[in-house]
């Protein structure tokens, strides 16, 4: 029972994609800090109640809601799932997302438009339908990329685009929530660590030393240190920080 007189007691945070990756370090990370975490899972039931059962095992809340995203009436019917559980919300991660493109040459409209239904358009219904239900002095977080910011990967172009309009979200978001004391601030991450990228990342000792030579600090990312970053934004102590994009790629951008 120790998480739940952390920093986050008697909080309720929505984690999207929470089931796996950085969104299941978030939502650990933010069940430690007392919070009744809510892990929605797009596809993967067993992942999120393996991740539901990690946070109660280490004596937090949380419960699994799934609603598949980028299809018509995803944030209604996600908010749904999630008001069968809880009252109201204090913290929303919008951290799910799709990780890969084709490049520029080959990229077909559906896939396109896949890629801005889930990235973008998600995250703003998501933040909409939210917004009547977040409390006040409440936080929004959304997960971005450090490519939306350096053209270090041009065959992942429309994959930095919708993160690239996420950003601009954040930051208008932050002006029409701010009279509520609710902060909005996008986390970009660098190469993490997670299942979506092992099949290139652990593929050699070569692959894995390229990946960790784009950071300053010589290594490879884990979902940890995003969750740390995301975890003082949701704090108290994050209060004075709103519409900003926190570059967490461990200094690998040019």
């Amino acid at each position: 029972m120790g998480a739940l007189k952390g920093k986050l007691a008697g909080k309720t945070a929505l984690v999207t994609g929470g089931s796996r990756g950085i969104g299941r370090g978030i939502a650990e990370r933010l069940g430690r800090d007392g919070a009744r975490v809510a892990v929605h899972y797009g596809s993967n039931e067993a992942a999120a109640k393996e991740t539901v059962a990690a946070i109660e095992a280490a004596g937090g809340e949380a419960f699994a809601i799934g609603q598949e995203l980028g299809v018509p009436g995803d944030a209604a019917a996600l908010w749904a799932a999630f008001d069968a559980h809880a009252d109201g919300v204090d913290v929303l991660v919008n951290n799910a997302g799709i990780g890969t493109s084709q490049p520029f040459g080959s990229t077909e409209e559906a896939e396109y438009d896949r890629l801005f239904a889930v990235n973008t358009k998600a995250p703003y219904f998501l933040a909409q339908l939210g917004a009547e239900r977040l409390r006040d002095g409440g936080r929004i977080v959304n997960i971005s990329t450090g490519l939306s910011h350096a053209a270090m990967m041009p065959e992942l172009t429309t994959y930095a685009m919708t993160k690239g309009a996420l950003d601009v979200f954040t930051k208008y978001l932050a002006k029409v929530l701010g009279s509520r004391g609710i902060t909005v601030n996008a986390v970009a991450p660098g190469i993490i660590d997670t299942d979506v990228n092992a099949s290139w990342l652990r593929a050699s000792d070569e692959a894995w030393a390229g990946a960790a030579a784009f950071s300053a600090l010589g290594r490879v990312g884990e979902p940890g240190d995003v969750a740390d970053v995301v975890a003082f934004l949701a704090s108290h102590e994050g209060r004075w920080v709103t519409g900003q994009w926190i570059d967490a790629t461990g200094g690998s951008l040019p």
